[in-house]
């Protein structure tokens, strides 16, 4: 495009940024909830107005929000053209897998995103793990931050779900870009699945029958070991197109070679003398693993991500994406496992909406960590 201002942060790089853009920025937060030119800081009444009592007006008395058990917040609503170009939010380790995080584009009344809030963020197991990647980012000590583009040429709206009986107190700002020509872009969908357990001699599907053109940019997997040994040796398969439909059967254009390879690391991510090794990295890593404790928390957990950033996948008209699970038997053969599996997956596509799973649940995103929380629904 010649226009300056649709050049995209992420394809450009420290380059782009001498790059004079006529765009305005905007911001969505407790302290500015529509993002209005001077509205910033006007608040009078909020989480923070106790605190604020000698102080006043300006003096963050409005820093958060409080999403009540089984209520659904706004986190932001823009109208016309733009895109978000970061996302930060934090709360309470609790929430991470009760509250479902949504987006909307182009005043659709069905979401493109709709994931749990810490798979979103490459957090899916409610615990901790740096993660140092280009577009996602968590610090200590649950700092969220997403650096995905997210353009839309009719509106967005963002929201959260609180599925707990529990109240939720969360932290967050919306950055954002309008005046710019958005044409050409496509609308950032997420979808989450899990296998729990996988069933027998089954693929775990992260993506079904996706129409429409496009590009694949990211896979996060919560996995959870059921079975003793090795458990990466299944392979990802993407089919695209009419990959599904080919006169002697179904097969994929890209078949991996395993599961550690996918996430870029090998030999079951074991070094010698450390076994399983944590690692991240701007494109790909293995952030988090949990082991058990001899108690409660019996199986081993696994945290992994690759993004998509320089390799996007690109289809014509159609995407399914799978993942197999496999161990080894004894003489040197193959063992489908029956693991529980959380997978995220993140794609750009031509339209705001496509075909979807059923939304998340507070019984299906549970992590059964003997927490007091409980369903709304179970009032």
């Amino acid at each position: 495009m010649s226009d300056s201002s649709a050049v995209p942060p992420l394809s450009t790089g420290l380059a782009g940024l001498s790059t004079l853009r006529q765009v305005q920025t905007r911001s969505i937060s407790p302290e500015n909830f529509d993002g209005s030119v001077g509205g910033g800081g006007r608040a009078t009444e909020g989480t923070g107005a106790r605190p604020a009592r000698d102080l006043g007006q300006g003096w963050k008395v409005s820093p958060s929000v409080n999403i009540g058990g089984g209520e659904t917040f706004e986190l932001g609503r823009i109208d016309g053209a733009g895109r978000i170009n970061h996302l930060w939010l934090t709360t309470h380790y609790a929430n991470w897998r009760t509250l479902i995080l949504r987006a909307y584009w182009d005043g659709s009344d069905e979401p493109a995103i709709e994931v749990p809030y810490g798979d979103f963020f490459a957090s899916g197991w409610g615990r901790f793990a740096q993660v140092n990647s280009e577009p996602i980012a968590v610090n200590p000590n649950g700092g969220f931050n997403s650096y995905w583009p997210m353009p839309f040429l009719d509106g967005a709206r963002l929201t959260l779900e609180n599925t707990s009986s529990a109240d939720a107190t969360v932290y967050y700002q919306i950055t954002y870009e309008v005046g710019g020509d958005y044409t050409g872009q496509g609308y950032l969908h997420a979808q989450w699945r899990r296998s729990n357990p996988l069933p027998d001699r089954e693929n775990h599907p992260l993506l079904v029958e996706i129409e429409g053109s496009g590009h694949y940019v990211g896979t996060y997997l919560a996995w959870g070991v059921n079975s003793p040994g090795w458990w990466g040796e299944g392979e990802i398969k993407f089919y695209l197109d009419d990959d599904d439909r080919q006169s002697d059967g179904r097969w994929p254009t890209i078949c991996g070679t395993g599961t550690e390879d996918y996430f870029g690391g090998a030999w079951n991510f074991d070094v010698p003398g450390q076994g399983y090794t944590e690692f991240s990295t701007p494109y790909l890593g293995l952030p988090q693993i949990l082991r058990p404790d001899g108690l409660y928390e019996s199986q081993q957990r696994f945290g992994m991500y690759r993004w998509h950033v320089l390799d996007p996948i690109h289809f014509a008209t159609r995407l399914s994406v799978e993942i197999q699970a496999l161990g080894w038997h004894s003489g040197g053969r193959y063992l489908p496992l029956h693991d529980d599996i959380a997978s995220t997956a993140l794609f750009y596509l031509d339209r705001p909406t496509t075909n979807r799973p059923p939304a998340p649940t507070f019984d299906t995103m549970e992590l059964g960590t003997n927490s007091a929380a409980a369903p709304h629904t179970s009032r």
